[in-house]
């Protein structure tokens, strides 16, 4: 599921960006420490780490919904569990720039420009499990994010501070199983007697 989210960040980012950009640079998710970039990845480079996954229990629903079957048997499926993955999200310019920090800002001014776009995610650019999901994916963008200190996130890491966007996405995980029910009651019927007298 997680994987599937970021493929469609990826998938997203790539659609929206200018085209030059999407030429150029390489979209990571790894950590951005003082090891970033990793072997695989080519600067320039856009980083999206994933830092934090938490339910969001604002919006968690206990009722079960009915989905009904052509063969006349019912499902009973339990509403999904809501998910917030909150991403720190970094431009790392090529080695070669002369202004490195310009055009980070830059990336980061054009990514701002894709996220601020959308209140949810486009289903266009849903990927894997994503695809079929009948709750939208909001996103939030340029909120605070879950990380107590900017600070020491980066001082943790071992590297030197970068401006950074923060970006959280929810999205709905099935985690119990659906069970079968047998087809709806329609009709009543009521039977009537007669009282036999004494």
């Amino acid at each position: 599921m997680i994987d599937d989210l970021d493929k469609t960040l990826e998938s997203m980012l790539k659609a929206n960006l200018p085209q030059d950009l999407v030429n150029q640079v390489a979209i990571s998710f790894a950590t951005p420490d003082d090891q970033f970039p990793p072997s695989s990845v080519n600067l320039p480079a856009i980083d999206l780490f994933l830092y934090d996954v938490r339910e969001n229990r604002e919006l968690r629903n206990n009722e079960w919904q009915i989905e009904k079957r052509d063969n006349g048997v019912n499902v009973k499926k339990p509403a999904p569990f809501r998910i917030e993955c909150s991403y720190l999200i970094t431009a790392w310019a090529s080695e070669s720039t002369p202004n490195p920090a310009r055009d980070e800002h830059r990336i980061l001014g054009e990514i701002m420009k894709v996220l601020l776009k959308y209140s949810t995610i486009p289903s266009e650019a849903s990927q894997g499990s994503l695809k079929n999901n009948d709750l939208p994916i909001p996103t939030t963008v340029l909120q605070p994010g879950h990380l107590q200190s900017i600070g020491e996130f980066w001082q943790s890491l071992g590297g030197k501070p970068k401006a950074a966007l923060h970006f959280t996405v929810t999205i709905g995980v099935d985690a119990l199983k659906s069970l079968e029910v047998g087809p709806p009651v329609t009709e009543k019927m009521l039977k009537f007697g007669t009282r036999s007298s004494q």
